[in-house]
């Protein structure tokens, strides 16, 4: 077998595995075959193989991406598949060392969220309870947005949402997370109210057929969609008279986010809140935060009136 029927074959046993083992979707080994068939054709043209590559021919790549112009996200992602390529064929048996694990990963610009003020979530909140052609549409869409700000749940906790979660007026809500992970978080005042007018009007228009998802839809899914969900939260936007690009329901668990931090919760709590795996990611919020404090005082000090005058 010479070398290029050799880096086939090995690319596709890692397909293979990955769809078999993992369940990887068929765009992401599409994904996976496109970069590693790249990497492939970079390490060739320097007269090696997968069998004799090394650490620094993995960083030339890398180097070689950032030259082209590449994202570091984008970077990163063909990063990963070499990453979970070598670590295959070592398995295999086919190599026995793994010159990519310590090939630090290309960092990527920390990007601050969009955060609204407490008074824009107001009028978001109150929006909500206009913004349908029926009263029950009405009610699930100030339902919805309710508990994404009392909760900071993602949207497909939201959707997904067990219509047995909310039963009895709990106040606390049991939310199924990323990876099977649950969390408890507690319920708003205002966000049990909205719930409980829900309840009742889908009870009585529901003729005995209860979903057992809190959103029901008639779509196969059984429940409302994520895109049903982000044209909620648009729609309630333009009613707020907020510019519906810098809305989304990603925007309102920011919110729940900085707001808490503002008003002295700790980062443990947020993170515990937000179902983050990684404290770091809930870090961002202070920088959030800190970034707010200094736009204050750039506004109102009277001395830093002067100086810009």
């Amino acid at each position: 077998m010479d070398g290029n029927q050799e880096t086939k074959g090995w690319i596709a046993a890692f397909l293979e595995a990955a769809q078999a083992e993992r369940s990887a979707s068929h765009n992401t080994c599409l994904a996976y075959g496109r970069d590693l068939q790249h990497f492939a054709s970079f390490v060739a043209a320097k007269g090696r193989s997968f069998k004799t590559v090394n650490r620094q021919d993995i960083e030339d790549y890398l180097t070689n991406l950032a030259h082209a112009g590449l994202a570091a996200a984008t970077r990163r992602r063909h990063l990963s598949a070499i990453r979970q390529f070598f670590a295959f064929i070592c398995e295999e048996g086919w190599r026995h060392d793994i010159p990519s694990r310590h090939v630090p990963s290309p960092k990527t610009a920390q990007r601050l969220p969009t955060i609204l003020l407490p008074e824009e979530v107001n009028r978001l909140l109150e929006a909500g309870k206009t913004i349908g052609k029926s009263r029950i549409i009405r009610s699930r869409n100030h339902c919805l947005m309710e508990l994404f700000y009392a909760t900071g749940a993602r949207v497909s906790e939201l959707a997904e949402m067990p219509i047995a979660s909310v039963r009895g007026n709990p106040e606390m809500l049991l939310i199924k997370g990323k990876g099977g992970k649950e969390r408890l978080v507690p319920l708003t005042v205002p966000a049990r109210a909205a719930i409980a007018t829900w309840l009742d009007l889908l009870a009585a228009t529901s003729e005995g057929n209860i979903s057992r998802f809190l959103f029901p839809s008639r779509r196969p899914l059984g429940h409302i969609t994520r895109h049903q969900i982000y044209a909620v939260v648009k729609q309630a936007a333009l009613a707020a008279g907020l510019d519906p690009t810098r809305v989304s329901p990603h925007t309102l668990r920011h919110a729940l986010a900085t707001h808490l931090l503002e008003n002295g919760a700790d980062l443990r709590t947020i993170q515990v809140l937000l179902g983050h795996s990684d404290i770091a990611t809930t870090e961002i919020y202070t920088h959030v935060a800190a970034d707010r404090l200094r736009g204050l005082v750039l506004q109102h000090h009277p001395l830093a009136k002067q100086v810009s005058d």
